[in-house]
């Protein structure tokens, strides 16, 4: 079960190298990166190559670990009980699977995707220690034990918003994405958009990779911003003359959706100011 990438996703020989080494060893994959390098995207990804169905567990600020397990509602069983209701006599009517719970119970091995782990609180990657490791849980209100019939493939997202803890590290197969270099890019951009002419690809990825490594910006675009605003050039038939930018106006063409904050707006308007002050 190796994953080559697909023709939707351009994986580099290192991600590939890191799905097929965690897949190896039994141990969830945590991939960190800047939001929009395609990390979600990823678990979607190798779910397609390698024939798997995909459960999404996406990760809120104020998700509990055990919701990824089960949950049990106390309350509609009283309510229940008051009312004469014969579904009280069995407590399995009112739990609710969760999403490892799904994962361990399905018929074939799945791809699990925990996303945005970092969102929820600094607790949160610990209480979930022993379920990924020894993949089974206990079930307190059945006195039952769910094991895995099929170890899932862990996937498990990270966009860097807090440190995680060393004992949930030490449990995976880590890799970054990187953010990807020009020819890369390219590559990318071929499968979204195959038919742009290189000339203006050309001029809009230099002139994106220049804004990237602009001095004092608060919010870098991501992949997923340039692709939307290659879309955006194509829809407007733009050519690469009209991408060129002077002293009097530093920002891009169609730049909301390059630059998602107005203090880095302001930033580009005051570059533009001083280089027409310095002529």
């Amino acid at each position: 079960m190796q994953f080559q990438g697909t023709e939707d996703y351009v994986a580099t020989d290192d991600l590939k190298m890191a799905v097929n080494a965690a897949v190896a060893l039994e141990r969830p994959l945590l991939v960190k990166g800047e939001p929009g390098t395609g990390k979600t995207e990823l678990a979607r990804q190798v779910s397609t190559a390698l024939g798997l169905e995909m459960i999404e567990w996406h990760i809120k600020s104020t998700t509990k670990a055990q919701q990824g397990l089960y949950e049990y509602d106390a309350v509609s069983r009283l309510r229940d009980s008051q009312l004469g209701d014969a579904r009280v006599n069995d407590v399995r009517n009112y739990i609710k699977k969760g999403k490892l719970w799904q994962a361990f119970t399905a018929d074939k091995k799945v791809v699990l995707l925990i996303d945005e782990v970092d969102k929820a609180d600094i607790e949160f990657p610990n209480d979930l220690l022993q379920e990924l490791d020894k993949m089974a849980f206990h079930v307190y209100e059945t006195d039952e034990t769910i094991s895995a019939k099929h170890r899932p493939i862990v996937i498990i997202t990270s966009n860097n918003e807090k440190e995680l803890p060393d004992a949930f590290l030490r449990r995976c197969f880590f890799h970054y994405i990187r953010f990807p270099d020009m020819d890369t890019l390219r590559k990318i951009v071929a499968v979204h958009h195959p038919g742009i002419k290189d000339a203006l690809l050309t001029t809009a990825l230099t002139q994106f990779y220049e804004i990237r490594e602009t001095q004092g910006l608060k919010k870098k675009p991501s992949t997923s911003e340039v692709l939307d605003w290659l879309k955006l050039l194509l829809a407007e038939d733009l050519s690469p003359e009209d991408l060129k930018r002077d002293g009097a106006n530093a920002l891009p063409k169609l730049h909301g959706a390059l630059l998602k904050n107005e203090q880095d707006v302001h930033l580009f308007e005051r570059l533009a100011f001083l280089a027409r002050g310095a002529r």
